[in-house]
């Protein structure tokens, strides 16, 4: 069977391999797929001595008894976020040496140690985080291992590339626009942007973003993340209050059916009908639906591109100038972004997160209305290698294509809504046809509830296996 990660940690568990033989398994596979460009970063040294403690870890648990979630399964952490203890960050840039002083984890990595996972390298990803494609000039570029002429999405491509060839079953992974989702849906992953505040990002808070970032895996199934989630989900000690977080409720409600993105965004005819298709299944189960219509979206889709613009410029300014960088060392895309966000007024700044504070109050009234959303994630199949090239200094024109790649991708980091992507099928060249699930905030659950219920329609199948797992 393909597997996940759940079944490497029960034979793990059952003793059938140990962690140091899945580790083995994972460092070769990683070698095996070496021309996808997953892997930026690997120690061996490091995965091995982590998996030789869950070894240690496991022989002590008593018989009948619940080690961690996840004990002895390997992973591998992104170039950007955390940060991992023993694993150094550059974030896909000749800005930051990988050579310097590593960081102690970070609150989220501390808990992903915890829940079992035994980390041995870094995942690729585009510049400072910058694009929906992962092809870094520092390299490797990363290839889609189900379509190696298309992009595995960003910016956690590395990851999905990883966990989609079997490299590793999960993968940390993080989200400020899209950066889980995206690489999930051009994969046939499962990924969650968690309701604001549910996710640690402390002490540092070096990936915080203003609160339009969240930190969480790439997964191969519902349960992976719904097991991932628990281990890492709240107190996450600012700077949000914790929100509460809902059970999955139980009875008939209201999906909210959206199938088509807009004039400058249009969605492939393929793409929609899954989403329909999806929300047949759900009204199948005696769920009602409720059409909705891109005219309720677009404003708040606009002002969520402009605030995700405003917020990395202003962010990647301040990260260069407080750390004495040399701006001259990035990517020209990357340039412009950083000369956007030193320049940008305070007063200017303001207007965009204003906007962005009633987008959020706009999605709030539409969930008046239903209980949840299924929308596209994808408006095309994955795009080729190149499609977002970082040879030029238009910001806008980059905000555009990400857009018009995932319309609604944005929307929910701005808004700090949950929102959730699965494989719903297959399109003609095998690759998958990804849906999106919005829900009202703390309603992260009621999102694996429907995400299970899809999934066990079994219209996706992965096509490689987990590492160890034959």
């Amino acid at each position: 069977m393909a597997g996940d990660a759940t079944s490497l940690a029960e034979a793990l568990r059952m003793g059938r391999l140990t962690a140091s033989e899945a580790m083995e398994a994972s460092l070769a596979a990683a070698s095996r797929w070496a021309e996808i460009g997953a892997i930026v970063h690997l120690d061996a040294t490091l995965g091995r001595a982590a998996a030789k403690n869950a070894d240690a870890r496991l022989s002590r648990v008593p018989n009948g008894g619940q080690p961690a979630p996840l004990l002895g399964v390997p992973s591998l952490a992104k170039d950007l976020g955390g940060p991992f203890t023993g694993l150094p960050t550059a974030a896909g840039s000749n800005l930051v040496d990988r050579g310097a002083d590593m960081a102690d984890d970070s609150d989220l990595a501390a808990r992903l140690r915890a829940a079992g996972l035994c980390f041995f390298g870094l995942t690729t990803v585009p510049e400072m985080g910058l694009s929906l494609a992962s092809e870094p000039a520092t390299g490797p570029v990363c290839r889609n291992p189900l379509d190696p002429g298309r992009t595995p999405g960003g910016s956690s491509g590395g990851a999905a590339a990883a966990v989609a060839a079997g490299i590793v079953a999960i993968a940390h992974a993080t989200d400020a626009g899209g950066s889980i989702r995206v690489p999930a849906a051009c994969c046939g992953l499962f990924g969650l942007k968690a309701t604001r505040g549910v996710m640690p990002a402390g002490p540092s808070f070096g990936n915080h973003l203003g609160g339009i970032a969240s930190e969480l895996a790439l997964c191969r199934s519902v349960r992976d993340l719904a097991a991932i989630f628990d281990a890492a989900a709240g107190n996450a000690r600012g700077p949000f209050a914790d929100p509460s977080l809902a059970p999955a409720p139980s009875g008939p409600l209201r999906i909210g059916l959206l199938v088509e993105t807009g004039d400058d965004y249009p969605t492939e005819p393929a793409r929609s009908e899954a989403v329909e298709a999806a929300a047949r299944v759900l009204e199948a189960e005696g769920h009602s639906i409720v059409v909705m219509h891109w005219e309720a979206f677009a404003a708040s889709v606009a002002a969520s591109g402009r605030a995700l613009r405003d917020i990395i410029a202003v962010n990647l300014g301040n990260f260069v100038r407080s750390t004495g960088l040399d701006a001259s060392l990035a990517e020209r895309l990357t340039q412009a972004f950083i000369s956007h966000g030193s320049r940008l007024e305070a007063t200017t700044l303001w207007a965009t997160l204003d906007a962005a504070v009633h987008a959020s109050r706009t999605i709030w009234s539409l969930f008046d209305r239903v209980d949840c959303i299924l929308a596209p994630m994808l408006a095309s199949a994955p795009l080729p290698i190149g499609a977002f090239p970082f040879d030029h200094d238009d910001i806008d024109l980059q905000i555009h294509r990400m857009t018009a790649f995932a319309p609604l991708a944005a929307l929910a980091n701005v808004t700090g809504f949950p929102a959730l992507t699965l494989p719903f099928g297959a399109d003609g060249d095998g690759l998958p046809l990804p849906v999106q699930i919005l829900a009202p905030m703390g309603c992260d659950r009621l999102l694996f509830s429907f995400a299970a219920r899809l999934e066990r329609q079994g219209r996706w199948q992965h096509r490689f296996a987990v590492a160890g797992l034959t």
